[in-house]
């Protein structure tokens, strides 16, 4: 066990995280009109991007640069703020790579195409092995066991997948692989994903997470720039398929290491599936362990009070059941149920919130009555507002999703977003 984990840790060392963090995240609607994806809130005081970030660091990769491009001022601001521990001296660092028109007079392209336009500060780094991210899923990971696979396997190329029903398998890339997890066929989004062999209803996707020797990755990205017509610059549409013949490609199922099933991933891409994640966490013992000292989840820590509940009258109590709250917030004579509470949120007497995902800064009025529901950043719900009850009466104000959650936003009330969003 000590001489693996002196492997892994030398591995780590050696290479160089690019976190992909430009995306738009149009499927979030609303919530991604001011911000990108990865900026979204999440877990009561964290932002997506914190978990890519904070299994680096916990992995032992020091040495993380974070592409930005689509309105990117939160998410910069963010990592400013909360990313800055680490020690220059030892070369640790999150550094952000907004798009530069470095090459020619194009912005980022496609996800290999911002990678491409970042290749001499990779090449100023010298790794021996680059770990490109997506920036916008939830979950925690070791990364070194994934670089030793890469290593043990000697592949050119290492695609980290996880095994989802095949009904949602038409929003990822799709992959075969033979006896020795070498990937064979590889398809981007297909409209008929194929099921996994012995296993019907599941099938086998990427997770957006790859390994490459340096050399293979500078290779390729030079080769599909000569594509320019014939490529969209993205690996999983472009790099991956065109190289699984030509290259040795391996995949890297994604299993607990506890218990070998299949681990905890959550691409929270639409507003149901950003709700649903989000009161997962709830639960008594949830996939998702925010409170593992072990892997902890790095972000940046706001100064705030604790939560406090206040009024304990017959009619008029503050409470908060199966709920988590965050600091700041302040539930005033009013119920909250099933539901999590970001920082400092005002719900007032009367109120009752269940079922919800509440963002920071929210100010819920009295006598409100809220059901299944994301109320975005700096909403003011005024005093007798009903949602979640009446879906003809919802769909008239805000959005509501195709499982009946309601996204509030503030432009949606006539009110202005907040600075920092």
């Amino acid at each position: 066990m000590q001489t693996a984990k002196r492997f892994v840790s030398r591995l780590t060392r050696q290479t160089l995280a690019l976190v992909l963090a430009g995306g738009r995240g149009s499927r979030l609607h609303d919530l991604t009109k001011w911000r990108a994806k990865p900026a979204v809130p999440f877990g009561g005081k964290f932002r997506i991007i914190d978990f890519p970030l904070s299994n680096c660091i916990n992995s032992g990769i020091g040495q993380v640069g974070v592409i930005t491009q689509y309105k990117s001022h939160s998410l910069i601001r963010h990592i400013q703020r909360g990313w800055g521990f680490l020690r220059g001296e030892l070369d640790e660092f999150v550094e952000l790579l907004p798009a530069q028109q470095r090459i020619e007079t194009s912005w980022y392209e496609g996800t290999a195409d911002a990678v491409l336009q970042n290749l001499d500060i990779i090449r100023s780094h010298q790794p021996e092995y680059v770990l490109i991210l997506a920036g916008d899923h939830v979950y925690k990971m070791d990364y070194g066991t994934m670089l030793a696979a890469h290593v043990e396997q000697e592949a050119d190329i290492t695609v980290g997948c996880i095994e989802v029903p095949v009904e949602e398998a038409s929003s990822f890339g799709v992959m075969s692989v033979d006896e020795n997890f070498r990937i064979i066929e590889f398809k981007e989004k297909p409209n008929h994903p194929k099921a996994i062999p012995g296993k019907p209803g599941t099938a086998l996707v990427s997770m957006g997470i790859y390994v490459f020797s340096t050399k293979v990755l500078f290779d390729e990205l030079l080769r599909d720039h000569k594509m320019d017509g014939k490529s969209s610059h993205d690996f999983g549409k472009d790099i991956i398929p065109s190289v699984i013949k030509r290259l040795r490609v391996a995949a890297f199922p994604f299993r607990d290491p506890v218990n070998n099933k299949v681990a905890y991933w959550r691409d929270v891409g639409t507003i149901d599936s950003l709700w649903q994640a989000n009161l997962e966490l709830i639960g008594i013992s949830p996939e998702l362990n925010l409170y593992d000292s072990d892997w902890p989840i790095w972000t940046y820590q706001e100064q705030l009070p604790p939560a406090k509940f206040v009024f304990d009258d017959d009619n008029r109590r503050g409470t908060a059941v199966d709920s988590m709250v965050a600091g700041g917030c302040i539930v005033s004579g009013a119920h909250v149920r099933h539901s999590l509470l970001f920082s400092q949120v005002r719900v007032h007497s009367f109120s009752e919130v269940e079922d919800s995902v509440i963002f920071p800064d929210v100010d819920i009025g009295r006598d409100c009555h809220i059901r299944k529901a994301v109320i975005d950043r700096g909403c003011r719900i005024p005093e007798g507002t009903r949602v979640g009850f009446d879906r003809t009466a919802d769909e008239k104000r805000f959005h509501v999703s195709s499982k009946g959650v309601v996204l509030i936003t503030p432009e949606m009330l006539g009110q202005d977003y907040p600075h920092g969003l």
